[in-house]
């Protein structure tokens, strides 16, 4: 017993002589430090820089409340500091700190705190890397034609010369267009993809891609006031009918077009569709159909006929590639494809450049393929709002063995608020028996629906996607089976200007940096 005591009376000791000595330690160095006192500011903190917009850098840091300012220098291509390209100030209340540089440069970055009294703090480094610059604005109504475009930039920009590939077409910049920022480059060939650099010597400072306009040639001018279904029965497979802008939906005007062979229809000004109110039907002898610069307008409801837009309707047909692209397509009842059939193939499906709106599902899912194959379906750089609203975004049944289906969803926002949490609504209803699924740079939002639903729907590959109240899309908080969501995208609010208006411009601007979305809301 007295032992235990012992014990006890020591370790009580060592501790109360543990605690004292602790206590008087951090009292001396408080009174040390009270004594002492700071000759040097403190340097800056979590130092942290990020590109935007190509070339401007965001600096942010850890606030100093003590220091009166911060100077921040930057070096181009000069981790030594020996030049300095430029100097800001900046106070603590104004990070994060904003500043445009040059591109295609590495910016050596320092940052120190200044504080009346104190020798100012060591510099505090980072690095950033700025990109292609980009002063090229947007260009207007009219600015691309058939062999010439209008080309614009930010007047009186140190600028010498524009080259356009393919092709290796130069333009020489002269005095008067650099200050005015807009040079017309002549030479072009229509109806053809460029890609033009905006140089200053050899340093590229834009960067801009267009594609000409038609050249009618031998295509067949179509204007409001001809009877468009008739131009259309009577043209020969292969032709190319070129619209006019105008109202094509005058009652002799308006209906089901049935196509049995190859044909495009397209608008003549890229910026004034022409307006229809049609859908086709595609039978046997169908070829390629191109669909182009067209406003496309459906009836929710005819009556107690609903329609889709394109509906093929022969089964064990071979059919062409279909192409929708640069059309404002709205207020179709059922579907955008719609293919009840069992053993037709159809090679290619392309939705590029387009508006969907109000694509009501009413008894069938909005891209609906039963069965038959379709080689490749992309849906790109365009936007779908209020589509399947009562179904299944893209349905493809099993059917054809022996075949792969490919999906492709790249850069397009997606708002679908009325496609419900249930497995009901997924956005991919995938069985046709070998698919390959890919899903990247694509910005969803309000879309509560699931991914999938199906066993047999292959893991879809996912890249660079944003998922805003779409809480199914990057997760699976309902527990749906089968659902595989894409756990990496992220969930920003992309800050669109009026989604209730189909205005979907991004303000946010990680995802404008990300390119997340269809391109033309993020200019």
């Amino acid at each position: 017993m007295k032992t235990k005591y012992v014990i006890k009376g020591i370790i009580a000791t060592v501790l109360l002589t543990f605690i004292f000595s602790n206590t008087s330690c951090e009292s001396y160095t408080e009174e040390l430090n009270d004594g002492i006192g700071n000759t040097r500011e403190f340097s800056p903190i979590g130092l942290d820089a990020k590109i935007r917009n190509q070339t401007f850098v965001e600096l942010n840091w850890t606030v100093n409340e003590a220091a009166d300012h911060y100077v921040v220098q930057f070096s181009a291509d000069d981790p030594d500091f020996k030049t300095i390209f430029k100097t800001v100030e900046v106070t603590g209340d104004k990070l994060p700190l904003r500043v445009q540089l040059e591109g295609e440069t590495v910016y050596s970055i320092r940052v120190k705190a200044i504080t009346t009294g104190l020798e100012d703090s060591k510099w505090s480094v980072t690095t950033a890397t700025t990109l292609s610059e980009q002063l090229f604005i947007a260009s207007i109504d009219g600015d691309i034609d058939a062999k010439q475009a209008t080309l614009r930039w930010l007047p009186n920009s140190n600028v010498t010369e524009i080259v356009l590939n393919p092709g290796a077409i130069k333009h020489t910049i002269t005095a008067e267009e650099k200050v005015s920022g807009i040079a017309v480059v002549t030479g072009l060939t229509a109806e053809t993809l460029y890609t033009a650099d905006l140089l200053n010597g050899t340093k590229k400072r834009g960067t801009k891609d267009f594609t000409t306009g038609i050249d009618i040639g031998t295509g067949i001018l179509v204007k409001s006031t001809d009877d468009l279904l008739q131009k259309i029965a009577q043209a020969a497979s292969g032709a190319i009918l070129v619209l006019e802008p105008g109202d094509y939906t005058q009652a002799n005007q308006t209906g089901e077009i049935t196509l049995n062979k190859s044909i495009t229809l397209r608008g003549l000004r890229s910026f004034n569709k022409p307006k229809l109110h049609v859908n086709f039907l595609m039978t046997t002898g169908a070829g390629d159909v191109s669909l182009i610069d067209l406003d496309l307008k459906g009836d929710k409801i005819v009556g107690t006929t609903q329609v889709s837009v394109v509906k093929y309707n022969n089964n064990t047909v071979t059919y062409g590639a279909l192409l929708f692209s640069g059309c404002n397509i709205h207020d179709y009842g059922v579907s955008l494809i719609s293919a009840n059939l069992n053993a037709a193939k159809i090679p290619s499906i392309i939705v590029e450049n387009s508006i969907i709106t109000n694509v009501l599902t009413s008894g069938g899912e909005f891209i609906d393929v039963r069965g038959s194959h379709v080689g490749q379906l992309t849906l790109k750089n365009s936007t779908f709002n209020n589509c399947a609203t009562a179904r299944a975004f893209i349905r493809l049944d099993a059917g054809l063995t022996g075949l792969t289906a490919n999906i492709l969803i790249d850069a397009c926002t997606i708002s679908n608020p009325n496609m419900l949490g249930t497995a009901a609504f997924s956005l991919l209803y995938a069985r046709f028996v070998s698919n390959v699924i890919t899903v990247r740079k694509t910005l969803f939002a309000n879309t509560p629906a699931p991914y999938t639903r199906e066993i047999v729907t292959a893991n879809p590959t996912f890249t660079g996607n944003n998922y805003f109240n779409s809480p199914n899309l990057n997760g699976n908080p309902n527990a749906l089976a089968n659902n595989r969501p894409d756990a990496a995208g992220t969930a920003l609010d992309p800050q669109f200007v009026s989604a209730a208006t189909g205005d979907f411009t991004v303000k946010n601007q990680t995802l404008i940096d990300n390119q997340v979305g269809d391109p033309r809301w993020r200019q």
